[in-house]
């Protein structure tokens, strides 16, 4: 559902749908959504202008000494994957459900469809394959929407057995919560109207107001390279849509993956510029939980298996291929033991 600026705050909840998230019995699986955590909208949906990527294929895994130091270029490594019941696999089976933090309103990835009301996306079915491996073909999962900036509070709280939320990993989160392996490869990048004077992610952006959302890695990026901006900031990314579509931000800077479906659902704004980072999402879980993180990076290893045919494949060409053409695979995983 394609959105103007001029139609605003109104049609966009609309599309979305009640923003606090209620209890919901979705299809596939025996799934239930329970309140977000913290306050704040979702994203939204649409169909549009593409995000530039690079086209990453098939490669075999890497692994550098366990025990290393978390650097930049070490931070996507993870756990050798293992189909193991240890005690964090062991917790979840005896309670019958996975517990999951997602966002319910971001298009393509992880959305709450007006005229299903079922979670759908390439994050939901990822989330739903973890689930179905460890408590079988009638698993039951529990997705709680989580604000972006409640992500980490969430694991570290055990609110959540695992996020799968277009997460980014680097060292810094890493000091807080474990990751998988990458599961997708993304970039930070700028949105803005299409009229705007704003070219990329560089000082054509001097005395406008930047949106992102609280706790994320383009907040980050803002706070260390501003080029003069004036930084907003929100709980999630469709708070900045919406704040650029009423005139109260000039641009948003998020992950490319994202950007793009939001140029989608707008069709004034456009994608600015290229990718300015390089942004692996991982599955976040508690760093208590070793057994649980070789036990996702085994269902992640399942998941890109397969080639063409793979999983992930599949699920690539169904949500995102549309928007982000020309990916041949997923990154191949890194492994630091």
């Amino acid at each position: 559902m394609r959105q103007t600026r001029g139609r605003g705050l109104r049609d966009l909840r609309a599309v979305l749908g009640p923003v606090a998230a209620g209890m919901a019995v979705m299809a596939a699986t025996a799934t239930v959504l329970v309140p977000a955590l913290g306050r704040g909208a979702g994203r939204s949906e649409g169909s549009g202008p593409v995000a530039e990527h690079r086209a990453y294929g098939p490669g075999t895994a890497t692994a550098t000494p366990a025990g290393a130091r978390c650097t930049p270029g070490t931070a996507t490594q993870s756990l050798r994957p293992s189909p193991a019941d240890g005690p964090a696999v062991e917790r979840i089976k005896k309670k019958g459900q996975l517990v999951v933090g997602v966002d319910q309103n971001t298009y393509r990835w992880g959305y709450r469809d007006r005229d299903t009301n079922q979670l759908e996306g390439f994050d939901i079915d990822l989330a739903r394959a973890i689930a179905k491996d460890i408590l079988g073909p009638d698993a039951k999962v529990v997705f709680q929407a989580v604000p972006t900036n409640q992500r980490i509070p969430a694991v570290r709280q055990r609110t959540v057995d695992l996020v799968v939320r277009t997460m980014t990993i680097n060292c810094a989160r890493k000091e807080q919560v474990a990751f998988s392996t990458a599961y997708f490869q993304a970039g930070q990048q700028v949105l803005a109207p299409k009229a705007s004077s704003i070219t990329a992610f560089d000082d054509s952006l001097r005395g406008q107001r930047v949106c992102t959302a609280d706790g994320s890695t383009g907040e980050a990026e803002l706070r260390q390279h501003p080029h003069g901006a004036r930084v907003l900031t929100a709980p999630n990314q469709l708070d900045c849509l919406v704040r650029l579509q009423l005139g109260e931000a000039d641009a948003v800077v998020t992950d490319s993956a994202l950007a793009a479906a939001q140029a989608a659902q707008d069709p004034t704004v456009e994608l600015k510029g290229k990718p300015f980072t390089d942004e692996s999402y991982g599955v976040a879980m508690n760093k208590d939980d070793p057994d649980l993180v070789r036990r996702v990076n085994k269902v992640l290893d399942d998941y890109r298996s397969g080639g063409d045919d793979s999983s992930w494949m599949r699920a690539y060409r169904k949500w995102l291929q549309a928007d982000l053409p020309g990916i041949s695979g997923p990154p191949a995983p890194e492994y630091g033991d």
